[in-house]
């Protein structure tokens, strides 16, 4: 009877540490080997085989293969033994994972592919010279180390060529992980050879075809050959062809494809006859080989038929020579600065400002451009113009999307919606949710390791999280005493540990020397200082491109040394760049394009009054850059948010309507916004991110709206705070409360205006809630959350909280009641619409009825609604504005040098 391991367990001087997987061929195990107090890998044959002379003879065999392999791509094997029944081997423990695992994220990079290639046909090289044949070579079979690539698992191999496989060592062989679409059934057998699979002899040339086939699988992320069944499989590599792998990865280098489809052929006599052969091919492609174009040389493939003769051969050089030449001449020659536009679809509008913007992006090679629209039913999307066509078309599953980025490989676009961070393939897989992200969250970047890094909220340091899918932890620190109360915009340097970011604080405007880019490395938790702006950052073709004063400035920039080599220099005059999200319109590739939208720092509208038709019933009002508006009750006067354009900070003024006096409220040197009138119009509640306990962080403020008096705090505290609505009895307000260190997201809580003024939560659960909005008599509360999966509008009683009902269906927010508390009006996600919806409750029962259209509003900037839902008072956007054509512009960096 064998002896059971678990942890604990002892073979001979090897401690069982913990199990590590299995296989077809045996069990591995994590092991402490404690002779030479070193960790090890331990191979055991399963108990339920035993008894198998056969398994028990490919145990045997392994053990023998791997001892004569001494290989740095090779697994080293250290030991072999036997215990009470139990045979194992002793190997390298390898730190990464498994090529299966990686290729479950998507292809490689071909630089990756290149130098994983170059490293599996040496050690096949090796193998093949020690008259070894792997005969299960696959992405399981291959280890990712920071070393290289390690080939393991030889429990197939056989000495000598003279092998055949029987039927049952199909059955008995290691089932590869399944990487293609649901449903499809894949297996060892993926990577067989044709003759392999007719039982014929196999030789060198079985492993090159298998090769071929890896190397096809790490360019595309799929197998080179599918099918729904073994029998489709095994069909498909008898008698069929995979997909070109230019139709897939269209950047793949011609010579490269060459070499697959040479390592891929049905008769052994066309494969490349060597792994040396292939890898040295390999080789030629990764030193340049193939970027001027030419197919790779010839090898020689050792045998006698395919002699050429010289005349040919001479032929030929001279053709290449010529052609070389002619490429050499093509190479020289500069390439030209080209400008194009793009203008918005024609059934769309850009969408590329603002809280829930789409931003503009170009893929790292160049060749699609996405931008945010949104179409006639109001719809916001992704779209993606391809360089080479004449229209752009929208990416499916990327409703409500915002601030995008791209993978390194150009495939995958990641983007933020409904409360998460999302992925999407390009080739048409529906979008996968990598992780939840808090409330406002801003753009991120990925490196070809599969590392994001992201900001979860306007208000939070930057996070990493695996591309593919996992908890997000933090890579970066606020330092709350020096005021920073964000770390956004990060993007990767070349090496994929470095990487830049934005600094910066909502306390003391864009002059702040809080404001600034640093350096960091998600290796360490060390920071420096780059420079000191208020932007986004890129660094491309040697530059790192920035914003100072609205102008778009490339300043050369060592990306290893990571230092400045040189001054800052002009790209663009007059850039679209938005003040309160520190950040400007533009994005680069890695082949020297560039695309922006140009604007001027003019972002001042007029406020006009609507009807509940969206007939336009009056505009009064000096035009400025509001991004609040909050009617007193009586309709009378309005608490204004307006940018500074200066500083970039907002305050609060207030108007009256009837004469269109404006005079300041609200003083200071940072941000003051979300203004709340008390039920008598005596009163404002808002926020402000001047003094308070934490710097940085918008604390509660009441002042008398007759000026009598000086602001007094009404909530200090470390949570980001925004008050959002005031009971009409004046004894309670209601307000948003989020702490980005806890699981909660944003929560509702209440104050008492009378008393001790002590808060306490409401609605504080794992869902975001928020914009809570008391009922007329104070019976309810209407509230936005996220708990289905988008936001919606709901009702709840107040003060108990039990019961709920659901006012919209296709997402909402923004929920207003009329005076008389019959009705409720919200901005519908779905339609960008104002909708009306009547509500009516009677002892029990409550009743809602069915949402009413009103008008798009999807243009306001900011905006309120009369008490008695007549007049709505929006400060309305340009169309004009947003659709300004996205300027498009080739090799850039020729520019600085006009």
């Amino acid at each position: 009877m064998m002896m059971k391991i678990d942890s604990g367990s002892r073979l001979g001087p090897y401690e069982i540490v913990s199990r590590i997987g299995a296989g077809g061929m045996g069990e591995v195990w994590k092991a402490t080997d404690t002779r030479l107090d070193r960790d090890v890998a331990i191979k055991i044959l399963p108990a339920e085989f035993a008894l198998s002379a056969q398994l028990k003879l490919r145990f045997e065999r392994e053990a023998k293969a791997i001892s004569q392999l001494n290989h740095p791509n090779i697994c080293t094997l250290h030991d072999v033994g036997e215990q009470d029944g139990v045979g194992y081997l002793v190997m390298e423990l390898l730190e990464g994972e498994s090529l299966a695992d990686r290729l479950t994220r998507g292809a490689l990079p071909i630089e990756q592919v290149l130098k994983c290639g170059i490293e599996i046909a040496s050690a096949l090289d090796r193998a093949h010279h020690m008259g070894i044949v792997h005969r299960d070579l696959k992405p399981g079979n291959i280890w990712l180390t920071k070393s290289g690539a390690k080939l393991l698992d030889f429990g197939l191999a056989k000495s000598g060529i003279e092998s055949t496989p029987r039927e049952s060592e199909f059955d008995g062989m290691t089932q590869q992980k399944p990487l293609t679409q649901e449903g499809t059934i894949v297996g060892t057998y993926q990577y067989m050879s044709p003759e392999q699979i007719s039982g014929e002899q196999v030789d060198a040339r079985t492993d090159i075809f298998a090769f071929g086939a890896v190397l096809y699988e790490m360019l595309t992320g799929t197998a080179a050959f599918r099918g729904k069944n073994r029998t489709s499989i095994v069909a498909a590599i008898i008698s069929g062809e995979p997909p070109p792998v230019s139709s897939i990865q269209p950047l793949t280098p011609p010579a490269l494809e060459r070499v697959i489809r040479t390592c891929l052929a049905k008769d052994p006599e066309d494969r490349w006859q060597t792994a040396h052969d292939a890898g040295l091919e390999l080789e030629w492609i990764a030193q340049g080989g193939s970027q001027i174009g030419v197919a790779a040389p010839i090898a020689h493939r050792r045998r006698t038929r395919e002699r050429v003769s010289w005349a040919i051969a001479l032929a030929a050089t001279l053709a290449a020579l010529g052609f070389a030449a002619a490429t050499l001449r093509l190479m020289r020659a500069p390439i030209p600065v080209l400008y194009a536009s793009i203008n918005p679809p024609s059934t769309a509008t850009f969408n590329l400002l603002g809280e829930n913007c789409g931003s503009l992006t170009i893929s790292p090679d160049g060749r699609l451009v996405t931008f945010s629209a949104k179409d006639e039913k109001g719809t916001q999307t992704l779209w993606m113009r391809p360089l080479g066509e004449i229209a752009a078309r929208p990416i499916a599953g990327t409703e409500n999307a915002s601030f995008p980025f791209w993978s390194p490989d150009s495939r995958f676009i990641a983007f933020f919606a409904d409360g998460k961070l999302k992925k999407v393939d390009l080739t048409g897989a529906p979008a996968l949710t990598i992780c939840e992200v808090n409330t406002n969250p801003r753009s991120g970047s990925w490196n070809r390791d599969g590392i994001i890094l992201f900001s979860p909220s306007s208000l939070a340091a930057i996070y990493k999280v695996s591309a593919a899918g996992g908890v997000a932890v933090p890579v970066t620190t606020l330092d709350r005493k020096a005021g920073e109360t964000t770390h956004r915009w990060a993007c990767f340097l070349p090496d994929g540990r470095h990487f830049l970011y934005m600094v910066g604080t909502h306390a003391a405007g864009t002059k702040s020397e809080t404001n600034a880019i640093y350096i960091a490395s998600i290796d360490s938790h060390e920071k420096s200082l780059l420079l000191r702006a208020r932007s986004n950052a890129i660094y491309a073709s040697g530059h790192l491109l920035y914003v100072r004063d609205r102008i778009l400035v490339a300043q050369p920039f060592d990306s290893k040394a990571l230092r400045f080599t040189g001054d800052p220099m002009p790209v663009v005059q007059e850039i679209r760049y938005e003040t309160g999200f520190f950040r400007a319109l533009f994005s680069v590739s890695d082949n020297g394009t560039l695309v922006y939208q140009s604007g001027s720092g003019n972002n001042n509208v007029p406020l006009t009054f609507f009807d509940r038709t969206g007939k336009v019933t009056e505009v009064l009002g000096e035009p400025s850059a509001y991004r609040g508006l909050s009617l007193s009750p009586d309709g009378r006067q309005v608490a204004e948010v307006i940018e500074d354009p200066g500083s970039g900070t907002t305050g609060i003024w207030l108007n009256g309507l009837s004469r269109h006096i404006r005079s300041r409220f609200s003083f200071g040197s940072a941000d003051q916004s979300s203004p709340v009138w008390s039920p008598d119009g005596t009163r404002i509640v808002y926020s402000s991110v001047d003094g308070g306990t934490s710097k940085g962080i918008p604390d509660l403020y009441v002042k008398e709206v007759s000026g009598s008096g000086t602001e007094a705090p009404l909530v200090v505290d470390a949570r980001v705070k925004t008050p959002t609505s005031w009971s009409s009895d004046g004894r309670l307000l209601a307000y948003d409360s989020t702490d980005f260190t806890s699981k909660t997201k944003s929560d509702i809580w209440i104050v008492p205006m009378t008393g001790d003024h002590k808060p306490f939560p409401f609605l504080h659960t794992k869902f975001e809630e928020g914009g809570a909005q008391f009922s007329p008599d104070g019976r309810w509360l209407a509230y936005n959350s996220d708990e289905s999966g988008r936001v919606e509008v709901y009702i709840v009683p107040f003060p108990s909280g039990v019961g709920k009902w659901q006012v919209s269906s296709n997402g909402g927010g923004g929920a207003h009641w009329r005076s008389d508390g019959r009705e409720l009006i919200y901005l519908g996600s779905d339609v960008n619409k104002l909708l009306a919806v009547p509500f009516e409750a009677k002892g029990g029962a409550v009743t809602i009825g069915t949402p009413i259209p009103l008008f798009d509003i999807s243009l306001a900037l900011a905006g309120d609604v009369s008490a008695d839902h007549n007049r709505f008072l929006l400060a309305i956007s340009p169309n004009a504005r947003q659709n300004e054509p996205i300027t498009l512009v080739t090799n850039w960096p020729a520019t600085l040098h006009k």
